[in-house]
């Protein structure tokens, strides 16, 4: 006989104008930790379609899961978790956590605009039907006050080049808040020029969440990870099962 322990599976989800490669600090930690993780693609399409990808993604892993959202990637596991049986948890970095029918732009009226908001630059993309969106981009100049204050002058000119295009989504409204039903965590950062800090506190104390609060810029998952990874494991370890004999 021997004991073991359903742990959940992480899954990290970045927010807008990233990819999977901002939570590598972090995978490497979880990884050296023998905690299970993987980072998906988050298509930054618009929330419903963003949080339904994610969801469906979650739903063909085996086991219980564990959603970490960035940012806006906050607003997408809030919304996914509510579509998958898989979620056992949420931990909200440096993130949105919507309520139901709330939108990004609400947060932002009520606890005010960030040097974010006047960084990005719009731009045009096609659609299926010939038609055009708009998606955001931070301008490469405004890119280290607006998103990485503490990050080295060489890594911010890389990742101010490399962003990825992110849906205009100021107006959308999530769906579903699965905080309501899941235990969750949430780290603040409080030199945050994104998301406005009283507004990440605010959510999380609404969210019911355990929150630490770290100084760091909105890039807390590069600048920060070791608190970042220590704030996750704590919800792994919450989150799993008690061990058993088999």
């Amino acid at each position: 006989m021997s004991e073991s322990t359903d742990t959940p599976t992480v899954v990290l989800v970045h927010g807008g104008f990233a990819d999977s490669s901002y939570w590598v600090p972090v995978i490497e930690d979880l990884q050296a930790h023998n905690v299970p993780v993987l980072a998906p693609p988050n298509p930054l399409r618009g929330l419903a379609r963003d949080a339904e990808y994610i969801a469906s993604f979650v739903n063909q892993i085996d086991g219980p899961v564990l959603l970490v959202g960035h940012s806006y990637g906050g607003a997408v596991i809030s919304v996914a978790g509510a579509s998958t049986p898989h979620a056992v948890g949420l931990v909200y970095v440096a993130a949105f956590a919507l309520d139901e029918g709330e939108s990004f732009a609400e947060i932002f009226a009520e606890f005010g605009e960030t040097p974010l908001v006047g960084a990005v630059r719009p731009s045009n993309y096609p659609l299926g039907d010939g038609e055009t969106a708009v998606e955001l981009t931070i301008a490469p100049e405004l890119y280290q006050e607006a998103f990485a204050a503490d990050l080295p002058e060489d890594v911010i000119r890389t990742l101010a080049v490399r962003q990825r295009p992110f849906a205009a989504i100021f107006d959308d409204r999530a769906e579903a808040a699965a905080w309501k039903s899941l235990p969750s965590w949430a780290v603040v950062a409080t030199s945050d020029n994104a998301i406005p800090p009283d507004g990440e506190r605010h959510m999380a104390q609404r969210a019911g969440a355990r929150t630490i609060e770290v100084d760091a810029s909105h890039s807390i998952a590069l600048s920060q990870p070791t608190a970042v990874a220590e704030l996750i494991r704590t919800a792994v370890e919450a989150t799993s099962t008690a061990p058993s004999a088999v």
